[in-house]
């Protein structure tokens, strides 16, 4: 009798213990739902609004054509994201297409128009210029001189034209062997000073 009653105890305390951690599993569940709920509209929501940004840019950078971004699977959680670009007179479907000034400019229209979305104070552009021939160079850098009114931009360039559109050129330079030297010019401060 005394072994029933401690084995009665032991599963009235083991069943507690069950419906706290179904109650438990149950409300995880039930947040997980609200997450990928709230996920999915979130995501939904924003590339909407950034394949309209991306239509709006493509064309400006270009000169005409048409681009978008296009979801690859049916779960848009676990769905990749597939760019389509047409320049104006071409009939690719993929951007595999394209040549490497093309590929630039593509991506380059992508990235500001995630910009438009959440634009940053500042933005970091490493050599995005070097594909693109100088045509190409003026297009980017008047983009660059659009967005320049609200952000900063920070530019790692070769690009001479790239230089000899911005306010503040900064570089590294070698006068002896081995010694590294920081050179800057504020062309700002130059045309104040001629005017």
């Amino acid at each position: 009798l005394d072994e029933l009653a401690a084995s009665r105890e032991r599963k009235t305390f083991l069943d507690a213990q069950n419906a706290d951690l179904m109650e438990a599993m149950r409300t995880l569940e039930d947040a997980i739902a609200k997450i990928d709920l709230e996920t999915r509209e979130l995501l939904s929501k924003t590339f909407d609004q950034v394949n309209e940004h991306f239509g709006q840019m493509f064309p400006s950078l270009f000169g005409g054509g048409s681009a978008k971004l296009v979801m690859t699977g049916g779960e848009i959680l676990d769905s990749g994201v597939q760019v389509l670009a047409q320049p104006p007179g071409k009939k690719n479907s993929t951007i595999h297409l394209l040549s490497g000034g093309e590929k630039a400019l593509t991506a380059i229209a992508l990235v500001f128009a995630i910009f438009l979305l959440n634009p940053a104070p500042f933005c970091l552009l490493d050599e995005v210029d070097a594909p693109l021939d100088d045509a190409n160079v003026s297009k980017f850098t008047n983009m660059i001189r659009q967005f320049s009114d609200n952000s900063q931009f920070i530019i790692v360039t070769h690009n001479k034209m790239t230089m000899s559109t911005v306010d503040v050129i900064y570089g590294v330079t070698m006068q002896e062997p081995g010694v590294s030297k920081l050179v800057s010019v504020d062309f700002r401060n130059l045309n104040q000073n001629q005017n």
